[in-house]
């Protein structure tokens, strides 16, 4: 896991009321939140670090980002640098140099803006990123207000430029979130958070109290409300689990009847972070109905007890997860393939909201993912990661059942895909089609040892796992036997005596 130092640019307009918020675009074929509305911004570079302060390089880079992305100056420059089409061409120079266009060279950043006296912005509060993924992003928050800006490439008014940001505008807090609870527009979490804050403050001084507070209370511990859709909220939970991730996501979902889906944490201390996030949630009048378990592995459950004892909560799973659990919880109604979870209304207020359970059984007998109905994000337990691929471990684990379980999560629409481990990803299909055809890559590779000689699971695993990591080998070589055992069942493998290889024909 890595951190990098970055800095996001709160563009407003307009006072009170009317006080309006800058939002971009991301370019869909970005990795990190494609296709989704950000505020500007990006990560400190080696052109802020010249004077070695770290919170002048934040401020450094904020001023840089803020006319890369929308071409906005927030100091007067000599009018030789911005006359005729001067400054544009600055702009383009700096993109091409952000982007590593041809040669390696210097930004020419610090030439634009020599010999003349950096703002004063105005620093909102500090967020890291939550450790559910392979990047944590340390942002500072600054204000911008248009009114302080000095003319750019596109005036006094932000001039987007396609490439990061496809497109941008001005929108008013509570717009941009009615259109983001009725599903026309994706938010990422630390804007939704923003929005809600500025929705609610009285006044400007009153939010930036506020969304200190918060980003403080965060510093502390304490659970974000990390949001990428309406009506589930992720709470990464340490837990034992296997190596790259460090914690395991537990969802609550909901808006009037919320349900915690793994509460995976045995730890006191993170039960104690989810129990303090419920109270949160629950503020406004919602209620917590209950827990739902995808299945039983300690790392999705060590938490289910605790919170079923502490808040009188059913558990409700399938029967055979609910079988294998330790005593002490209240058992609720066991959940099959097509049963339904109501959960009231949406958050955009619409009735009939529900989770539907898909019986996904490959990677554990149990295994239960949860499609809602409202914005087809699905919750997939550990079907799928997005920070490292799912083991298949015999005899529990069975390879072509797991396959089989994929393919029919293609059968119904996704939006989000909500995984155990790393962040939620926005095309959930391409996901699971990603992880059909590498198990697809997978087993061609295994097929070709096993046609160049065979061998033993040892023998194989270099050859096939040749990318993994080998401290990771132990648990490649369970997932390397559920293919071999899947091509045995299939007759196109031989087992004698611990020796692997390819059936005659």
């Amino acid at each position: 896991m890595s951190r990098r130092t970055a800095a996001a640019l709160l563009i407003t307009r307009g006072e009170g009321s009317e006080r309006e918020v800058f939002l971009g675009e991301r370019s869909p074929e970005l990795r990190f939140f494609g296709g989704y509305w950000a505020l500007p911004g990006g990560t400190v570079g080696a052109a802020d670090l010249a004077d070695g302060d770290a919170a002048a390089a934040l401020a450094a880079c904020a001023e840089r980002e803020l006319f890369e992305e929308t071409g906005l100056l927030l100091r007067t420059l000599p009018a030789a640098r911005t006359g005729g089409e001067a400054l544009r061409a600055r702009r383009k120079d700096l993109l091409a140099a952000e982007r590593g266009d041809g040669d390696p060279r210097p930004s020419p950043w610090p030439a634009l803006v020599a010999g003349t006296s950096p703002p004063d912005l105005r620093a909102l509060c500090r967020i890291e990123t939550p450790p559910f993924a392979p990047v944590r992003y340390d942002t500072v928050f600054f204000h911008v207000p248009l009114a302080a800006c000095s003319a750019g490439t596109g005036g006094l008014r932000p001039d987007v430029w396609p490439g990061e940001l496809v497109q941008g505008r001005f929108w008013l807090p509570s717009q941009a979130l009615a259109s983001w609870r009725n599903g026309d527009l994706l938010l990422v979490p630390p804007v939704v958070i923003l929005l809600e804050h500025l929705a609610r403050a009285a006044s400007f001084d009153d939010f930036a109290a506020a969304i200190g507070a918060t980003a403080a209370d965060y510093a502390r511990g304490r659970l974000h409300q990390v949001r990428f859709s309406p009506g589930v909220v992720m709470a990464p939970l340490r837990t034992p689990t296997l190596p790259p991730a460090v914690t395991t996501n537990c969802y609550v979902v909901g808006h009037e009847q919320l349900w915690v889906v793994d509460p995976g944490s045995p730890h006191a201390d993170e039960q104690q972070r989810l129990l303090e996030l419920l109270d949160e949630l629950t503020q406004g009048g919602a209620r917590v109905a209950g827990i739902l378990v995808t299945h039983h592995h300690p790392d999705h459950v060590g938490g289910v007890n605790a919170l079923s004892r502490a808040l009188d909560l059913p558990v409700r799973g399938h029967p055979l997860t609910l079988s294998r659990l330790e005593p002490g919880f209240r058992a609720g109604a066991a959940l099959d393939d097509g049963m339904r979870v109501p959960l009231g209304r949406s958050p955009d207020g619409r009735g009939g909201w529900e989770l539907l359970a898909i019986h996904t059984p490959g990677h554990d007998r149990g295994h239960l993912c949860f499609r809602e109905s409202r914005y087809g994000t699905m919750l997939v337990g550990d079907m799928l990661s997005t920070v490292s691929t799912i083991i298949v471990d015999p005899p529990e684990g069975h390879l072509a059942t797991y396959l089989r379980s994929l393919e029919r999560l293609l059968q119904g629409p996704m939006t989000t895909l909500y995984p155990a481990h790393g962040p939620a990803m926005r095309d959930g299909q391409r996901l699971v089609k990603q992880y059909l055809r590498h198990r697809r890559q997978r087993e061609t590779s295994l097929l070709g040892a096993l046609q160049q000689g065979g061998g033993t699971v040892d023998e194989l695993l270099p050859k096939v796992y040749w990318d993994a990591d080998p401290k990771l080998f132990p648990f490649a070589a369970r997932s390397l036997l559920a293919g071999l055992q899947k091509l045995q069942e299939e007759g196109r493998a031989i087992e004698t005596a611990g020796r692997w290889s390819a059936a005659a024909g």
